[in-house]
C-alpha cells in the first residue's frame, strides 16, 4: 500500500482526504500546519515559508510517506513559478522524499487530460486568482475565462454547501474551455465530482483531487477510481 503525506493549511476541507483513501485503497495521511486564514499575498507568501512546510515535513515522517505534497494552491502559486518550484525543491529536502504541490499538480494533470484551454472558477480575490492564471500560463495551459468570488477566508469556503460548490463550477465554465479548473484547498469537491463532471460534460480539476493524484503519481502508483472524475479515470 502505498503512503502519500499530505501538509494541509488550518482546517477546512481536509476531510475529502480520508474520503479519498477509502475509495482507493491507498494510506493519504494529512498534517496541519497554520497561519493567518486569509486570501491575500503577504500571509499566503508567510503560509507557504520554508519554516512552516519543514514543519509539516517533521509531522508526517511518523507517518513514513513514500512522497509529500503541500495541498495547498494558493500558498504556492503566490511564490510564481520559479519560487514555487524552489519551495517544493526544499520541501523534498526537508522529507527527503518526492515532492509537490497543488500548483503543480494542476499543470500536470491538464497534461495528462491533454488539456489546452481552461476555465478558472476560484473563490479567491481577484488579485490572487490572477497569479493563478499566470502560473497556468508558464505551465502551459490558456486560460480563456476567469471568475472570482472574492472570497477572503479559507474557513468560509470550506462552509460552502455541496450544491453551492457544483453551481460554482458550472456557472464558469466557457464553450471554448476543454475542462474546468477549481483551485482551492478548502473547498470539498470530491464528493460532487461526478455531479459537476455530468453537467459540465468535460472535466473538471479540481484542487484536492488534483493534489491526491499528484501525491500517488510520485510513487508511480494511480490506481482507476471513476468516482473521483475523468482525471482518476483516464490521466494515468
Amino acid at each position: 500500500m502505498t503512503t502519500v503525506g499530505f501538509i494541509y493549511p488550518d482546517h477546512a476541507a481536509e476531510d475529502d482526504y480520508p474520503f479519498a483513501e477509502e475509495l482507493l485503497g491507498q494510506r493519504l495521511p494529512v498534517e496541519h500546519i497554520y497561519g493567518t486564514d486569509l486570501h491575500a499575498v503577504p500571509e499566503l507568501l508567510d503560509l507557504g515559508s520554508e519554516e512552516r512546510l519543514a514543519e509539516g515535513a517533521r509531522l508526517l515522517a511518523k507517518h513514513e510517506p513514500d512522497a509529500v505534497v503541500w495541498a495547498c494552491t494558493s500558498g504556492s502559486f503566490v511564490y510564481r513559478w520559479d519560487g514555487a518550484h524552489e519551495q517544493v525543491a526544499k520541501l523534498s529536502a526537508a522529507a527527503d522524499k518526492p515532492a509537490s504541490s497543488t500548483s503543480f499538480a494542476f499543470v500536470r494533470a491538464a497534461r495528462a487530460l491533454g488539456l489546452k484551454r481552461v476555465s478558472v472558477a476560484a473563490s479567491y480575490p481577484d488579485d490572487v486568482a490572477k497569479l493563478f492564471v499566470e502560473f497556468l500560463d508558464r505551465g502551459g495551459v490558456e486560460v480563456v475565462a476567469m471568475s472570482s468570488e472574492d472570497i477572503d477566508t479559507a474557513a468560509e469556503v470550506g462552509r460552502l454547501a455541496p450544491e453551492a460548490v457544483v453551481e460554482l463550477a458550472v456557472a464558469h465554465d466557457h464553450p471554448a474551455a476543454d475542462a474546468v479548473l477549481v483551485p482551492d484547498t478548502a473547498m470539498r469537491t470530491l464528493g460532487v465530482l461526478g455531479a459537476i463532471e455530468e453537467r459540465l460534460g468535460k472535466p473538471v480539476l479540481t484542487a484536492n483531487q488534483v493534489t491526491i493524484w499528484e501525491g500517488l503519481r510520485l510513487t508511480g502508483q494511480v490506481p482507476p477510481c471513476e468516482r473521483l472524475g475523468r482525471l482518476f479515470a483516464e490521466g494515468r
